[in-house]
């Protein structure tokens, strides 16, 4: 049986918008006790979950990467607002939004979705939207400190990122949390 990775396409933070929104996680866990909250260093910008792929597929992956990365060229991202998925009425994902930048996200996203298809790996149903997943609700009560603070702070911003590259990354599950390992990065190539 051959080994298969847990793994996703990602843009990384910086430190200094990593540290911003991690103080705002820092501020709004004592607000609700129902939610699983994302640990600073695993911060990021979701362009694709792959799942669960052979090692072999991973090859397939970086070459996707790479292609799609051929034809980006570098651009700031304004990491802004809170929001949560599907709503805040019931929150199920909370999330850092992008403001600046959200489109350029959209098309690296939409490159990346097709240079994978083309390798045989199924495209994405929903719609992409960029954002930073800060938590996950476990149950939906005790919530009301929580979805007020979202609503006050729907429009804060926590920075700029200058993204100049895309990542494949390794997800490992642990008891204490994710483990997330950086295992290709693939270079905008337009300059």
């Amino acid at each position: 049986m051959s080994e298969r990775v847990r793994s996703f396409i990602a843009i990384l933070l910086d430190d200094p918008v990593r540290a911003a929104v991690a103080a705002e996680v820092e501020r709004l866990k004592p607000l609700a006790h129902s939610v699983s909250w994302v640990a600073p260093q695993n911060l990021h910008l979701s362009l694709k979950f792959l799942g669960e792929v052979e090692v072999a597929a991973l090859e397939a992956a970086k070459e996707a990467l790479a292609e799609a990365a051929s034809e980006a060229e570098p651009f700031t991202l304004t990491v802004h607002g809170l929001g949560a998925f599907p709503g805040l009425a019931r929150p199920r994902v909370i999330w850092v939004g992008v403001a600046q930048g959200a489109r350029e996200c959209q098309a690296i996203q939409a490159r990346v979705e097709a240079a994978l298809a083309q390798r045989g790996m199924p495209k994405e149903a929903r719609p992409y939207t960029p954002h930073l997943t800060i938590a996950r609700v476990r149950a939906p009560r005790g919530l009301a400190g929580l979805q007020q603070a979202i609503a006050r702070d729907a429009r804060r911003e926590f920075g700029q990122v200058g993204v100049t590259s895309i990542s494949l990354m390794r997800s490992e599950l642990h008891p204490e949390g994710a483990r997330y390992t950086e295992l290709y990065t693939a270079p905008f190539s337009r300059r």
